[in-house]
């Protein structure tokens, strides 16, 4: 078992991670990422990518990644793809162990751990996934204009995500297992105006079809009743809608969570319940999850952490 002292540890990467890296590298705090069981986040599942600034025609998801790792290594920053399991923030330095069994202490930790989209659980999910499949209609909308699309789901993101999507395809699907939306008034009445949304109630996704991407869904409607019927829905997008889960359970009872596991900072910061521990990206974030936000917010932690370090005489 090995173990070693850092002024700055980074638990994750993605955007967040590696712009804190960068930030950090080059205020000469040497830092330290574990890049998690994904590395790069969850961009290295995107193919295209082009709302994110500075690049022009677009990139794939996966050399994105490879760029700002890269940019992160470049001014010192020592990269490493393992995971965290375990933390200790009662005392500082910081006590976080890896896979490994191996410890790193901490004068400060920068979290970016991101966020997980909920599926389904269907085979066609990853089997389509980047070819149809997408659980981010902004990062992905764009390439479906004038198509039809399906958004899984009944709630309030359901409901943003179908009415952002009927602004560029011809057609959007809700699909919704309930017989009734749970979104809230407003959101079911904007819903309800958009002449290009219907919304398919009482309706489960049995799978996905197409040869080389998604050419539609199989759905069930009214499933495990004796008014249970099967269609299929030609789609050429298929959106999950159904929220998403924030990799933050190592983090439990350490510092202070939301209801939903997100990580609650204190803003305008990226401060958390923890002199000394710093949250930025999607595990941070119920409400964007873009890629330049949570770069963003990477940035913002790292410059949180230089200066605790100032104030503490450990620069």
């Amino acid at each position: 078992m090995a173990e070693e002292t850092r002024k700055v540890l980074i638990i994750g990467s993605g955007p967040a991670g590696y712009t804190a890296g960068i930030y950090s590298s080059r205020a000469n705090l040497h830092p330290l990422i574990y890049e998690g069981g994904q590395p790069g986040g969850q961009l290295t599942q995107t193919t295209e990518i082009e709302n994110f600034p500075g690049y022009p025609d677009g990139v794939q998801g996966p050399e994105m990644m490879q760029h700002l790792r890269d940019q992160a290594e470049r001014f010192g920053a020592e990269v490493r793809s393992r995971m965290i399991v375990s933390v200790d923030f009662d005392k500082r330095p910081f006590v976080c162990i890896d896979d490994r069994g191996d410890v790193v202490k901490a004068d400060t930790v920068i979290i970016c751990t991101g966020a997980s989209a909920k599926y389904l659980g269907l085979a066609d999910e990853q089997k389509y996934q980047g070819l149809g499949v997408s659980a981010c209609a902004t990062c992905d909308g764009f390439f479906y204009r004038k198509k039809k699309v399906a958004v899984v789901g009944g709630g309030d993101t359901a409901c943003e995500e179908a009415l952002y999507l009927s602004t560029l395809a011809s057609k959007v699907y809700m699909i919704v297992r309930k017989d009734y939306l749970r979104a809230s008034d407003v959101m079911k009445k904007r819903v309800q105006e958009r002449q290009n949304i219907e919304v398919l109630f009482n309706c489960n996704t049995r799978g996905l079809y197409g040869e080389d991407g998604v050419e539609g869904a199989k759905i069930v409607r009214f499933m495990g009743t004796d008014r249970e019927e099967e269609f299929d829905l030609p789609i050429d997008g298929f959106f999950l809608a159904i929220g998403h889960r924030p990799n933050t359970e190592v983090f439990k009872g350490k510092i202070d969570l939301d209801a939903e596991g997100y990580i609650k900072v204190k803003s305008p910061t990226t401060a958390t319940s923890v002199d000394g521990v710093f949250a930025a990206g999607d595990c941070a974030d119920p409400i964007y999850r873009q890629a330049v936000s949570a770069a963003g917010t990477g940035c913002r932690a790292a410059l949180d952490a230089e200066k605790y370090l100032m104030e503490h005489d450990e620069f």
